[in-house]
């Protein structure tokens, strides 16, 4: 309970955390997901080609990229509920434009729109609210919600395989639509009603004295460390359904290797609280970012049998699971939580670009490079060379050891 006689901090609100948990796994699994599983059938169905699908894709993550800024402000000083509630609704108005399009412009269109839905209920958001109601058990929290939204390609990559089976496209995304509006709108709105605390003043400022750390030399060290590192990841996430079935795996068993990918992420997020006691933000950095790309290599190695595939992307989804609390807790490992919000946005906005862009490069690349063998070659170099950026991401301070893990 809090302290008697109504000062300190208030405990943080109960709801909240296994509210995040549903929405997450929801918008992640819907939003997402869903779209590396239907792409192909989207192309088989329209003639429109793979690069312009998956161009427009890539364009809800660039509009996702350019909101977060904004977001993130609003975050900030009005906390969740508002922005949640409203990406909801938005979320589910733009898979109906994407259902109903009738041509590339209209999909492209719904997909801009879908952008601000991601921008406003995806991990900034959710981040931003625990980051706040949960200081300093921050981690805690961050870490319950990424491991129940680590299954949303668990749950939801097959299921959208499922009734694609059974469905149109079309009518599959509006299937996914509705069930978006039903799981995440309400539950943004009841669950997120709590006062939103004051910022702590406390909180550092500047990275050395003088420099306000989004124009700091760590800052963007570390922002170029996590766009290289960004742009592999999501281009294995889209491309692993093609380069399945390049090898002649069916659609629901390549559905099924990106799936298993969210266990992995689980199961790895259990491991990150115990990562974070023992090892320095920067050490930590490099080190999930290099076995980034040793899972990357792997794929590209590994043609089968079936059973090791599978266990590759239980180990690239446990790495993943990792690097998404990492960039969660970048901010307040080095510089604290006061302006987590802007600094979170400013930090991500340049990764989820090359999130959004990895998707069409990573089309575009595959046949110039002689295939997606090839492909994740050249990805697992990407982070790599992001591993190496992030050895010189040092702030003053973090090199010197591992933070103390709060009570």
């Amino acid at each position: 309970g809090g302290p008697p006689g109504g000062g300190g901090p208030r405990p943080p609100p109960p709801a909240a955390l296994p509210a995040l948990c549903l929405t997450q796994i929801t918008s992640w699994g819907i939003v997402y997901y869903a779209f590396p599983v239907l792409n192909p059938e989207i192309t088989h169905a329209t003639d429109w080609p793979a690069g312009a699908t998956t161009a427009a894709f890539s364009l809800a993550l660039v509009v996702s990229a350019l909101a977060g800024i904004r977001v993130g402000r609003i975050l900030d000083r009005r906390g969740p509920r508002a922005v949640m509630t409203t990406g909801s609704a938005v979320g589910t108005v733009s898979l109906l434009l994407v259902a109903a399009a009738p041509n590339l412009p209209v999909f492209f269109a719904g997909w801009a729109l879908t952008g601000l839905a991601m921008a406003t209920t995806f991990y900034q958001p959710a981040f931003a609210a625990l980051t706040r109601w949960w200081a300093p058990d921050h981690i805690r929290a961050l870490t319950i919600v990424t491991l129940a939204s680590g299954l949303a390609s668990t749950v939801f990559a097959p299921l959208t395989a499922l009734l694609a089976e059974h469905l149109s496209w079309r009518h599959t995304y509006l299937a996914l639509a509705g069930l978006l509006a039903v799981l995440t709108i309400p539950t943004h709105a009841l669950a997120l009603r709590a006062p939103w605390p004051p910022a702590p003043a406390a909180a550092p400022h500047h990275a050395d004295g003088t420099t306000p750390v989004a124009r700091s030399r760590p800052f963007w060290l570390l922002a170029a460390a996590f766009t290289l590192s960004a742009f592999a990841m999501y281009a294995v996430v889209v491309a692993l359904v093609p380069l399945l079935l390049e090898r002649g795996y069916s659609t629901a068993q390549a559905a099924w290797v990106l799936g298993i990918g969210g266990a992995g992420q689980t199961l790895g997020r259990t491991l990150y609280a115990a990562l974070a006691r023992r090892t320095a933000a920067t050490r930590r950095t490099t080190v999930l970012i290099t076995l980034g790309g040793i899972t990357t290599i792997a794929f590209a190695v590994t043609p089968g049998p079936y059973v090791l595939l599978i266990a590759v992307s239980v180990a690239a989804g446990m790495v993943r699971g990792n690097l998404t609390l990492l960039q969660a807790t970048a901010v307040t490992d080095r510089w604290g939580h006061t302006h987590y919000g802007r600094l979170s946005g400013l930090l991500s906005a340049p990764a989820t670009t090359a999130a959004a862009l990895a998707p069409f490069a990573g089309a575009a690349l595959a046949p110039l490079l002689g295939g997606y063998n090839h492909l994740f070659g050249l990805l697992a170099t990407t982070s790599l060379l992001a591993a190496l950026i992030a050895t010189c991401s040092d702030p003053a301070g973090v090199r010197r050891g591992p933070r103390p893990s709060p009570s």
